[in-house]
């Protein structure tokens, strides 16, 4: 079979080559899928990199942090042949081999059945990223958060969880502002339904106060750091953030007033080890909530050939929506 293989030279560095292995070779595992689609995530760019950005471990590996497919056999009861699939999380991809290979062998305790709804492909347009963005949405809903409350801001909008993030919320009635960096982004943002566009410098403004204006009736974070510590300040009384990303740093250099005087609250969001309950819930609300429609405006195709170019594009921000890589 067809797969992106991870080797580490002798001066310790890794390279990523198309070749064809043996089925054998795939790690343990009770449920083999037949891989039809996988993605490109910022995590994917790191385990593509040299080094393997610090989440690779063993070489050889195969890369992809998510797939969807068929499953081909199954020692375990709740799959058959013929269903269909989709995987995110639990480390694949960087502990264990991943998407990027035509087939993959994984625990059955690791898989979600495909929502009603969705192609394989749509569910990889959605991917990681979007399952992500959707878990985000759903702990700022069950914090309260309503379209009646006021705006929420997205940071990092034209990122992959970003731009799905701000697509689900505009569907659902909110008001999105959507921050970026690239003025160039505004029309693709506002095409997903962002009513406003924020400079990433207005947000990143040093401002020596804890507390500025409530602006905000949430937010969804894809950023951190110094941009995270801002945005609490600007919260209205008992709004939350979903924090999702830490491009600009796990440093988060911020005040307890926002938390005291304002009750705002911190949510941090791991897709990777979500209970069977929380990813069936999250991957049905994206079959319902997602305007599909809108998949495609956000979505670029890529093979296996096309990784190791796009995975160093991505670590430069230079990778806009959702890549959905055909296997």
């Amino acid at each position: 079979m067809r797969a992106l293989v991870m080797e580490q030279g002798s001066d310790g560095l890794a390279a990523a080559h198309v070749k064809d292995i043996d089925e054998g070779m795939l790690p343990a595992g009770d449920v083999t899928v037949k891989v039809e689609y996988s993605t490109l995530n910022y995590k994917d760019g790191l385990c593509l990199s040299p080094k393997g950005g610090g989440l690779v471990r063993n070489y050889p590996h195969v890369p992809g942090i998510d797939f969807a497919g068929i499953v081909e056999t199954s020692k375990d009861a709740r799959y058959a042949p013929g269903d269909k699939v989709v995987l995110t999380g639990w480390r694949v991809g960087e502990m264990h081999w991943g998407g990027y290979a035509e087939k993959a062998r994984v625990s059955a305790d690791w898989l979600v059945p495909l929502p009603h709804g969705l192609t394989t492909r749509q569910a990889m347009a959605v991917g990681t990223a979007g399952f992500t963005a959707m878990l985000a949405v759903l702990a700022l809903e069950d914090h309260g958060l309503t379209p009646d409350k006021g705006p929420v801001l997205v940071t990092g909008a034209a990122g992959g969880v970003g731009s799905v993030a701000t697509a689900i919320l505009a569907n659902l009635g909110y008001e999105v502002a959507g921050v970026t960096g690239r003025p160039e982004q505004a029309e693709y943002l506002k095409s997903l339904g962002a009513s406003q566009i924020v400079a990433r410098g207005d947000i990143n403004e040093v401002v020596k106060r804890p507390l500025e204006a409530e602006t905000w009736a949430g937010c969804i974070d894809a950023v951190g750091g110094e941009m995270l510590a801002r945005i609490l300040g600007q919260l209205k009384y008992g709004g939350s953030v979903a924090s999702i990303g830490l491009a600009g740093g796990a440093n988060l250099p911020a005040s307890v007033i926002p938390f005291l005087l304002r009750g705002v609250n911190l949510l941090g969001i791991d897709s990777v080890m979500q209970p069977f309950e929380n990813r069936q819930r999250a991957w049905a609300r994206v079959a319902t909530d997602l305007p599909l429609d809108k998949l495609d405006s956000m979505t670029v195709s890529a093979t296996l050939d096309d990784l190791p170019k796009l995975g160093a594009d991505i670590l430069q921000g230079g990778v806009k929506g959702r890549v959905v890589v055909e296997i």
